[in-house]
């Protein structure tokens, strides 16, 4: 069952997501070479803790961290190790918020030092379709139409689109009704609402679509070991538009990075 929140849940989950937010752009000015992801997860556990929320991860069906970290090959759900960093990586962050009743969940994929214009590229186009995708969050369209819009922009330009990982409903829980696939038909699945609010999350391959589950009950990486790319954003249909809860700002404030890609679905100004 799908559960459309009213405009003060959305505001209540507008403050989780944005503690995600802020989280991942404490954790952007730290990912850099020679150092170990599991020293960025406990750094980001009493960041949120400080700011008055829980991990949302923690404990999660089991999982043993506050962050999940998948480096290079590795397309979601990697625990935090020991093992540092190397120039030439790229990592996917995905953090998790519960403050207030609500959850935030959203996810970057971070440049490590000087990665390869072939990876630069693959980031760039899963960042674009990420936006593609929300843009179809409109009264009366339905799920089928976000996934083909982020499938066939991501598959126009060689990439391997996940299937077996999917976005997903958000609020009180993780997750929530409906899923949201990465690909799709348009004019299928179930009708988008105002209140519906999603968990947007294209999880692109450099390669081959297909990928590996590891035993670890955990780790999922590509079959071919060529790079992955995560990005996720918070979003719901408000007043009848797409509307983003989760933010990129302080990322790209550590980065020093300049950007108006959100500038047609800010809920804040």
């Amino acid at each position: 069952m799908i559960h459309l929140k009213t405009k003060e849940e959305l505001e209540l989950m507008y403050l989780s997501a944005q503690l995600v937010s802020k989280t991942l752009g404490m954790v952007a000015s730290e990912i850099k070479p020679g150092v170990s992801t599991i020293k960025i997860d406990k750094m980001a556990h009493d960041f949120i803790k400080d700011h008055g929320g829980e991990p949302a991860f923690l404990g999660y069906g089991g999982f043993p961290n506050s962050l999940c970290m998948s480096p290079n090959e590795q397309v979601v759900h990697g625990i935090p190790n020991e093992e540092p960093l190397k120039d030439g990586d790229i990592i996917s962050v995905d953090c998790g918020v519960l403050m207030n009743g609500f959850v935030g969940d959203h996810a970057y994929t971070f440049e490590v030092g000087e990665v390869s214009a072939e990876v630069k590229e693959l980031l760039k186009i899963t960042k674009e379709s990420l936006y593609i995708g929300i843009a179809q969050m409109l009264p009366g369209n339905r799920v089928g139409d976000i996934g083909h819009a982020i499938q066939t922009y991501c598959e126009s330009h060689g990439y391997g689109v996940v299937k077996e990982l999917v976005g997903h409903g958000l609020g009180r829980e993780m997750h929530e009704d409906p899923q949201v696939p990465n690909y799709g038909r348009r004019g299928t699945g179930k009708v988008l609402k105002e209140g519906i609010a999603l968990a947007i999350e294209p999880m692109i391959n450099l390669g081959t679509d297909k990928v590996r589950f590891h035993n670890d009950g955990w780790t999922v990486t590509t079959r071919d070991k060529q790079p992955s790319a995560h990005f996720e954003h918070d979003a719901a249909i408000i007043d009848g538009k797409p509307r983003l809860l989760s933010t990129y700002r302080y990322v790209y404030e550590a980065l020093g990075i300049q950007s108006d890609e959100e500038e047609p679905f800010l809920y804040k100004k």
